[in-house]
């Protein structure tokens, strides 16, 4: 079997739609083809690749037949295909999938009378960001906090406003309206649904009284991940240099946007350093990149890196030589962390990023060296 993945196109990001297809696939319960179908209609554009799976025996051995003739139909897959197979095959795969693409602008666009996406007309961001909100919730990934209407359990579910007021603190946000937005209640939203969301992973028609979809078997960690990408995305696009962090101690918490050398030494730093430092390497990240971060948090998180670099300074000098001391004398003459009479205090705040890089740089360097020498010992 080989699949024509041409008119197959991803909605979501590729490591996550391959996570829950494999998961899918693990999986014993006879539900799997109904899991299966609910992600290609979630994480695939139009309804192609589930009409295709659809037509797929379900079991090996199983041949379609002409209802008009004794002739077999050629459906155009290896003799003994299934539907697993179909569907393992498309998982295998999904790296060859290409991502959706917004459409190239039409007239009124082009001609300068429309809602451009191309930057001729500013982007009403916010109000994305609610259309963003609203598929969400279409798709049931509210349904765990803010519960679900159901003819057969008229019961009474959550006020929505009352648990987006428990967290934010600002009442009466529910039904969402962006034109009432300040600055601080947009971002505080993004926030907060980060960490609301939560991915349905089962469905069920309610035939009764045209009652709907009910959705179950939550999880947050797939909603989060689809969260944070389609609206890091949104901000990139808008030009708003934040996004929400992916890992730290402000996991789902709006961060200053770095290069993508910094964001791999951040990640890297994060996950390879010993049980005995992650937590203060954690807050020090938090510290220097949170969106409301000021000089007095930058000067905090770099004496937290001092710390970790004076605890681990015979490892420096090991490697080094005499030259270590360098390293600490930028720490202890300027005005970062003894707050002494005779240091330095008149410099411009790029000199605290250039200070916290270097020396998150070398946390990183401290623990290749650490590693290396448990490998050899």
């Amino acid at each position: 079997m080989s699949l024509d993945l041409s008119n197959y196109e991803l909605l979501w990001p590729t490591p996550l739609f391959v996570s829950e297809g494999e998961r899918i696939l693990r999986s014993s319960n006879t539900s799997w083809e109904d899991q299966a179908i609910w992600l290609m209609t979630e994480a695939l554009a139009g309804t192609t690749a589930v009409a295709d799976f659809e037509e797929v025996p379900r079991h090996t051995g199983v041949t379609d037949h002409n209802p008009w003739t004794s002739e077999p139909v050629d459906t155009g897959l290896k003799a003994g295909t299934d539907r697993r197979e179909w569907f393992t095959e498309l998982i295998n795969r999904a790296a060859e999938l290409r991502h959706a693409t917004a459409p190239r602008p039409y007239w009124p666009q082009r001609r300068g009378s429309g809602l451009s996406h191309d930057g001729s007309t500013p982007r009403d961001t916010r109000r994305d960001f609610a259309r963003i909100i609203s598929d969400f919730a279409d798709s049931g990934y509210l349904v765990e906090v803010f519960g679900e209407e159901c003819v057969d359990d008229p019961n009474d579910l959550p006020d929505a406003s009352e648990v987006i007021d428990r967290r934010l603190g600002i009442p009466n946000l529910w039904p969402l309206d962006p034109q009432a937005w300040d600055e601080d209640t947009f971002y505080g939203l993004i926030e907060v649904f980060h960490d609301l969301v939560s991915r349905p992973r089962t469905r069920r028609f309610h035939s009764w009284n045209s009652c709907g979809w009910h959705h179950f078997e939550f999880h947050n960690g797939p909603a989060r991940v689809l969260y944070r990408w389609k609206v890091n995305q949104l901000l990139r696009e808008a030009g708003i240099e934040y996004e929400l962090a992916a890992e730290g101690e402000d996991l789902g918490r709006l961060v200053a946007v770095t290069d993508e050398a910094r964001s791999t030494l951040v990640h890297r730093v994060l996950n390879d350093s010993p049980p005995d430092i992650t937590s203060g390497i954690r807050h020090s990240i938090a510290l220097f990149r949170g969106r409301d971060t000021s000089a007095e948090s930058k000067r905090s998180a770099i004496f937290n890196l001092a710390r970790v670099l004076e605890e681990r300074r015979a490892l420096i000098k090991e490697h080094l030589g005499k030259d270590e001391g360098a390293l600490f004398q930028i720490a202890n003459g300027f005005d970062l962390r003894h707050r002494r009479a005779d240091q330095r205090s008149e410099y411009d705040e790029a000199f605290l990023d250039w200070i916290f890089w270097w020396y998150l740089a070398t946390v990183e360097l401290t623990n290749q060296l650490i590693a290396s020498r448990n490998l050899d010992s």
